[in-house]
């Protein structure tokens, strides 16, 4: 199946392809992520990931900008004085382009093409990812990231650790950069970055770099899961469900009584 901007996201590129966003979905739960891919379930859109596609898009350029615009009216103001305009929300996503647009370092570190679509077998599986800005010539990818606060804390496995940590960026960059270096067959990988802004009031942002150590460890992870993610996926083993998530709360059906002390278990 060749890849195109159109069916990037389609149900049918889901099913062919892994990519890190199912990866990360079958680790948290395999019912929720096997439900995703068959089209019986979708995530509710929530305006903080809708405001991350906005800042992506006017960093894409205006085409990427007006499409967006297009495909999501709600972000548009219809009715009192600021009707046709913004909404207050993403007004601010302009303030945060601005102020990554204007820094010098930033600027420079999203310079290259946008949107680049990868595709290659990792692991005995075809995998796809959309790198957000690529630039072989000057040896890196980079990622952009819209966060609550760059020092926000999340309490994670025992630990505080960063947003990075939090929602498993590092193995994003670590896949993005093999399957880069495996589609180019290059010997090694190019830097992986992710710039980064905040969505405070006045935004904060920063370049933030990996540990080669880092990268092959999650890599390690990748491998270690995959074969359990595959069977599920395939349908040769059953997927588990995890009874935490949207979609198993919505989907649960109450088989018995469990006494109060059972309710802290496994948080």
């Amino acid at each position: 199946m060749r890849l195109t901007e159109e069916n990037y996201y389609s149900k049918e590129a889901n099913q062919y392809y892994m990519s890190v966003s199912q990866f990360k979905d079958f680790d948290k739960c395999e019912a929720s992520a096997l439900a995703k891919i068959n089209g019986l379930y979708e995530e509710p859109k929530i305006d903080c990931f809708l405001i991350g596609s906005y800042v992506g898009a006017s960093i894409e350029g205006k085409y990427a900008l007006d499409k967006f615009i297009a495909e999501h009216p709600e972000i548009i103001s219809s009715q009192g004085k600021t009707k046709g305009e913004l909404k207050t929300e993403y007004k601010h996503g302009d303030r945060m382009v601005k102020t990554l647009l204007d820094d010098p370092v930033c600027s420079q570190m999203l310079e290259g093409d946008k949107e680049v679509i990868v595709t290659a077998e990792l692991l005995g599986v075809l995998w796809k990812a959309k790198l957000d800005v690529y630039n072989p010539n000057e040896g890196r990818i980079v990622d952009l990231k819209t966060v609550k606060g760059l020092h926000e804390r999340y309490w994670k496995n025992g630990k505080w650790v960063s947003f990075v940590e939090n929602f498993g960026y590092v193995l994003q960059m670590a896949v993005y950069t093999e399957l880069e270096r495996i589609e180019s067959s290059r010997i090694s990988m190019l830097e992986p970055l992710i710039v980064a802004v905040s969505k405070e009031e006045t935004p904060d942002k920063a370049v933030i770099c990996f540990d080669e150590e880092s990268l092959n460890y999650e890599l390690l992870m990748v491998s270690e899961k995959l074969p359990r993610i595959i069977s599920v996926k395939e349908g040769i083993e059953e997927a588990k469900r995890c009874e935490k998530c949207r979609y198993c709360r919505q989907t649960k059906k109450v088989s018995g009584l469990i006494h109060f002390l059972e309710l802290t278990m496994g948080r």
